[in-house]
């Protein structure tokens, strides 16, 4: 049985941790406002690239741009999982990997060949652990990616589509919905997809409204100038709700470790003062049997 000495240790012991979850808890809700905030941010230049691209394509009508070229076989896929480049976010990595790896297995069973792109020291240090080879990787702007961060990723990408190295790539990212829910989604990023240059009905009726526009220069040129903006745009709304995702998951994991330190103190607490009222007692006994023994 711990002593109560050995239980006092404890308890500042898990005390201090307690102050550490605490403190990550805080850092990291002051860095999911941010990342909440530049989430808002980004979406009405999304919704607006997304909205002019598909006019302009609707314009050049039928195009051959090698970031729209879909190969009539699909033998080799880049998969992209986005991680963080530190831990202590409950499942927020693991669930990304996993799904990966999912995929992987399923397109390996459809005998396609799979090759990796990752961004995030984590998902880097699994991948490299499991003995996977990397084409490459990036790290260090999880928690704060710019949109530099992901033209790097999304000119590599576009590199390896329109050299036909590969015929496809996916990206696997955790998508904010809120501090406890993160979703995790499974995204073609390449070859565009079809539906994006086709248009919605609004777009066509934006489209023939603006028909005696004069395109300077053609319509086709500036599509193929879009393209690659679209995905590092993509990319980049990619890494903002990964960095959304993984402060939320971070301040959850935080809170529910305060609230579990809390009961464990709670726990030994109770237990040192039974060891406490078991020395008095045995004090008691003790002192009570020498006092017997002095009078008989």
């Amino acid at each position: 049985m711990a002593t109560v000495q050995d239980l006092k240790r404890r308890i500042r012991s898990v005390g201090n941790t307690q102050k550490i979850t605490k403190a990550f808890e805080l850092v990291a809700s002051a860095r999911l406002r941010r990342a909440e905030s530049r989430i808002e941010a980004m979406r009405p230049y999304a919704d607006r690239m997304l909205e002019l691209m598909g006019i302009t394509a609707q314009a050049a009508g039928s195009v051959r741009l090698p970031l729209l070229e879909r190969r009539e076989e699909v033998t080799r896929v880049v998969l992209l999982p986005i991680t963080a480049d530190r831990g202590l976010a409950g499942a927020f990595n693991a669930q990304v990997l996993r799904r990966a790896f999912a995929l992987e297995r399923e397109l390996r069973g459809q005998g396609v060949e799979v090759k990796w792109l990752v961004a995030g020291r984590r998902g880097r240090s699994t991948l490299t652990f499991r003995g996977y080879e990397l084409i490459q990787a990036w790290q260090g702007f999880s928690e704060r990616p710019e949109y530099g961060d992901a033209q790097a990723i999304a000119r590599r990408a576009a590199e390896l589509y329109a050299n036909h190295e590969v015929d496809r790539v996916v990206v696997v990212y955790n998508r904010y919905k809120s501090p406890l829910v993160q979703l995790v989604t499974v995204q073609d990023l390449l070859p565009i997809p079809e539906k994006l240059i086709e248009g919605s009905e609004e777009q066509a009726e934006q489209t023939e409204l603006r028909s005696d526009f004069i395109y300077e220069p053609e319509p086709e040129q500036i599509l193929e100038r879009l393209l690659p903006v679209y995905v590092e745009t993509e990319l980049y709304r990619a890494l903002l709700e990964s960095a959304a995702s993984e402060q939320g998951a971070r301040a959850t994991a935080m809170r529910s470790a305060s609230k579990n330190a809390g009961e464990l103190i709670s726990n030994l607490t109770l237990a040192m003062n039974r060891a406490r009222q078991a020395e008095i007692t045995q004090e008691i006994l003790e002192v009570v049997a020498g006092a017997d023994a002095l009078t008989a």
